[in-house]
C-alpha cells in the first residue's frame, strides 16, 4: 500500500488519504487527545487511570478515561486534580508535575518508564535518578507509584507533547520580545534648532 500522505482531523475521526487509497478509521476515538493541554487532564482518588473533564452535573462533575472512554460520575466529595496543579516535594521547593514528567520522557527518550508496581527499592532508585533531591520523607513510594504510572499512560495515549500555562506564558513573552522594536527619539538634539541659522 502506498504511504499516506496527510491526515484530516475531524469529529473525533481520522480520514487517511493515500493516492488511489482512502480510509476511514473510525476506530480511532482519541484523536482530540493530541490537542489536550495538562491542565486537562484529572487524577480522581480512589480511580485507576487518567480522566478529562466532560460536563458539570448534580453534585460532581462526568468525566472520561482516557484510555477507556468510559464515562462517569465524579462527586463533589472526591478528590479531583488536574495534573498541571500537581507539585513534587524537594529538599528545597517543589517542583511542577510537568517537569518530572518531562525528566522521565528525557531519560527514556520518550519510551515508557519503570513498572510503577516494581520493587519499593527500586522505584525509590529510579525517581532519584529523575529527581536526585526529591524530599525523601515526604515523597512516598505511593507518590512516585502515581507519578510513574501517570508517565506511562501518558506515553500509551501519545500526551507527553502537551502544554502548561507556564509553557503558553513563556512562548507569549518570547513573541512580545521578538516583536519589539527599539523607539526612535524624535526630539531634536540640544543646540539643533533650526532657527538658530542666524
Amino acid at each position: 500500500m502506498k504511504s499516506l500522505c496527510y491526515l484530516l482531523v475531524k469529529e473525533k475521526k481520522i480520514f487517511f488519504f493515500s493516492g488511489e487509497y482512502y480510509i476511514f478509521a473510525s476506530f480511532i476515538d482519541k484523536t482530540n487527545l493530541l490537542f489536550m493541554e495538562l491542565k486537562d487532564i484529572l487524577s480522581i482518588s480512589g480511580q485507576g487511570g487518567l480522566f478529562k473533564h466532560i460536563s458539570q452535573a448534580k453534585n460532581g462533575i462526568i468525566v472520561e478515561n482516557l484510555q477507556t472512554g468510559k464515562r462517569m460520575h465524579a462527586f463533589a466529595s472526591s478528590k479531583i486534580s488536574s495534573l498541571e496543579d500537581i507539585s513534587i516535594y524537594t529538599e528545597t521547593d517543589e517542583v511542577p508535575l510537568a517537569d518530572v514528567i518531562r525528566g522521565i520522557k528525557e531519560k527514556e527518550e520518550g519510551g515508557q518508564a519503570i513498572d510503577h508496581k516494581s520493587d519499593n527499592q527500586k522505584l525509590k532508585d529510579y525517581f532519584e535518578e529523575i529527581l536526585p533531591d526529591y524530599d525523601k520523607d515526604r515523597v512516598y513510594v505511593s507518590d512516585i507509584k502515581k507519578v510513574i504510572s501517570w508517565y506511562n499512560q501518558l506515553q500509551e495515549l501519545s500526551l507527553l507533547d502537551f502544554t502548561t500555562a507556564a509553557d503558553k506564558e513563556t512562548e507569549t513573552e518570547n513573541k512580545e520580545e521578538e516583536g519589539e522594536k527599539p523607539t526612535e527619539d524624535k526630539t531634536s538634539p540640544a543646540g539643533s534648532d533650526k532657527n538658530e541659522e542666524n
